[in-house]
């Protein structure tokens, strides 16, 4: 069995050195992920926060959209934060007209639902699987407006639902990467290495 999972984080834009940073310490095999060949080198994979548009826009423009949908299809283990979060969504509320989405989580997500950047905050939060709080970050962070059967809530901010896991698939609203907590990052790396036996 593979201990060490190799895991992706998608550089295209957004927070990827914390990712990078977060996953090391959870003790993965880390890199960066860019283009097709990169993506089917890869047991996992992080979408990062940043922008959901303008991440979207540069999936389709570096040919990677059908094929991180494919792979997902196929059971290949993902973990969005934020914006990565609005593009593991099945269904999204708030988009643009060219809104793009990776899918794979039964779920509807608001934008922006928390308000603008001025609007950002901090709290702790119980996190599912997760002993002790999670301090959960929120930048122009979505929600999760519903989500199906097979979706676990794993946490909730303000009677919303901040983090879901479905089979392989994690995401949160929030950001684990910008808090130096290591335990949300480790649960993904421990999701990849259940795939892998």
């Amino acid at each position: 069995m593979k201990t060490k999972p190799r895991v992706g984080v998608l550089g295209l834009q957004g927070d990827v050195r914390e990712h990078h940073a977060s996953l090391r310490a959870a003790g993965a095999d880390v890199v960066r992920v860019r283009r097709p060949a990169e993506l089917d080198d890869v047991d996992g994979l992080v979408i990062p926060g940043g922008e959901s548009t303008t991440i979207g826009k540069l999936l389709v423009t570096f040919d990677l959209l059908e094929p991180l949908q494919k792979r997902i299809r196929d059971g290949m283990p993902a973990f969005g934060s934020c914006a990565g979060m609005i593009l593991l969504a099945d269904r999204v509320l708030d988009g643009t007209a060219d809104q793009v989405s990776v899918g794979g989580i039964d779920m509807t997500v608001r934008r922006n639902a928390f308000g603008r950047q001025v609007d950002s905050w901090e709290g702790d939060l119980a996190f599912g699987g997760v002993d002790d709080p999670v301090h959960g970050v929120f930048i122009r962070a979505p929600w999760v407006e519903d989500c199906g059967d097979d979706v676990e809530v794993l946490a909730r901010a303000a009677d919303r639902i901040v983090a879901v896991r479905q089979g392989p698939l994690l995401a949160t609203a929030f950001h684990p990467e910008l808090t130096g907590d290591p335990r949300v990052h480790a649960l993904f790396a421990d999701i990849v290495r259940e795939t892998l036996l």
